[in-house]
């Protein structure tokens, strides 16, 4: 016999069968909001994030995302402006997708860097300004942020793994000792000390003062190390020639000397030498200094007179009136035969010439000797004032024309 319910019994039920439509209903309405592609907690959009309808992608390149996850915010100076759409790997590359609001403007060359809260806060990507350049462009949708400029803090277990091993296996347990030894070391010694750091501090300014001169010294032993990579064959076949020439002067060192001592006496020589004519060098040379400026005076007309030897005993200008290997004439000849062969009226007739003799039968010659035939020697009178046979000697103003020597020559 079943007993009658009591009203809290029934409230109790009704409630135990309220709460699982209730979350029937959520998790229904919350399918119809995401269009029914509910891809799990990391697609939901976490509190505080950016809430603009407006936005453009942008892919950022890290080497390391650590623990960061989809929804993650996106900060610039510190402020959302939007969020992480996905990560991937490629290769040994985290690309991470970023949606920022469309009404964020960051420069093209902007970098990125993965930050966190606090301590132990959460992980965000934060988009920055470049620090060594200045600020190009606009970075628009489907821009790219490679490995060159992103980053990423150090984190906080990072740190402690460091200094747990500092501490466990580094040096610090030794810095009590280092500590006594170097003061022993230093124990009476502090004035020296003292000097000695002064003394470097005077060192480390003067190196200061000259690092324009050190960084131009850098350089040119640059260049110069650049040139004799260059000619390194060269310097190969020096060095390797060198053994062998230092061994001929080695062989030769006696003879060398003999030469330097000779050079040394012949120095001695010719200082007592110049010392001796020096006045009557200078002598010389004011004695040259009237002949010198009467050269000087003469000017081209030496050159001119010169230039006669060339073509003795016929001028320059012989060229002129004999071209090549002949010459041209024009003679024009008046002859009055009329006084010598009287009024006749005519030239009388000429006798006919008798008829020339035979000849006789030409002598047979000796025959040569054997050997060259001596020529015979032509006497030529070639004293002062002589002349060639055949031509007459020529005077000053006469004429050199080839027509004048042929009238000399009939006179």
């Amino acid at each position: 016999m079943s007993m009658p319910r009591t009203s809290a019994e029934t409230f109790a039920g009704s409630r135990r069968a309220y709460v699982p439509r209730t979350a029937l209903v959520a998790v229904a309405s919350l399918a119809l909001l995401t269009g029914c592609q509910f891809k799990g907690a990391a697609s939901l959009p976490l509190p505080g994030g950016a809430a603009g309808k407006d936005f453009y992608r942008v892919t950022v390149e890290f080497p390391d995302v650590l623990d960061l996850v989809p929804q993650s915010a996106v900060k610039v100076n510190d402020v959302t402006v939007g969020r992480v759409e996905s990560i991937r790997l490629k290769g040994y590359t985290a690309v991470v997708v970023v949606r920022v609001e469309d009404r964020v403007s960051l420069p093209a060359n902007a970098r990125a860097s993965l930050r966190q809260t606090s301590l132990l806060g959460e992980k965000f990507v934060s988009l920055d300004s470049p620090l060594a350049e200045a600020p190009a462009g606009r970075l628009t949708n489907g821009a790219l942020i490679d490995l060159k400029r992103t980053s990423r803090n150090v984190e906080v277990e990072e740190l402690l793994a460091t200094l747990s091993l500092v501490l466990n296996g580094g040096s610090l347990e030794q810095i009590q000792v280092i500590n006594r030894e170097l003061v022993a070391a230093l124990k009476g010694r502090e004035g020296k000390v003292r000097d000695l750091l002064s003394q470097l501090d005077v060192f480390v300014g003067g190196l200061d003062k000259q690092k324009g001169d050190i960084v131009r010294a850098l350089d040119s032993l640059d260049r110069l190390s650049g040139r004799l990579a260059q000619q390194r064959d060269v310097l190969a076949v020096a060095l390797r020639d060198l053994p062998g020439g230092t061994q001929v002067l080695t062989d030769e060192r006696a003879d060398l000397t003999k030469v330097l001592q000779g050079l040394d006496r012949l120095g001695t020589v010719a200082v007592r030498v110049i010392n001796g004519s020096q006045q009557n060098t200078v002598a010389d040379l004011k004695a040259l200094q009237p002949i010198l400026a009467q050269l000087n005076a003469a000017g081209s007309s030496l050159p001119n007179a010169l230039e006669l030897l060339t073509t003795y005993p016929f001028p320059k200008t012989i060229d002129q009136g004999i071209k090549g290997d002949y010459a041209n004439l024009y003679a024009t000849l008046d002859l009055n035969l009329t006084g010598a062969l009287g009024n006749t009226g005519g030239l009388p007739p000429v006798p006919p010439l008798p008829p020339l003799p035979s000849l006789p039968p030409l002598p047979s010659l000796p025959p040569l000797p054997p050997g060259p035939v001596p020529l015979p020697s032509i006497p030529l009178p070639l004293g002062p004032g002589a002349k060639l046979p055949g031509l007459p000697l020529l005077a000053a103003g006469d004429s050199f024309g080839l027509a004048g020597l042929l009238m000399r020559g009939l006179a």
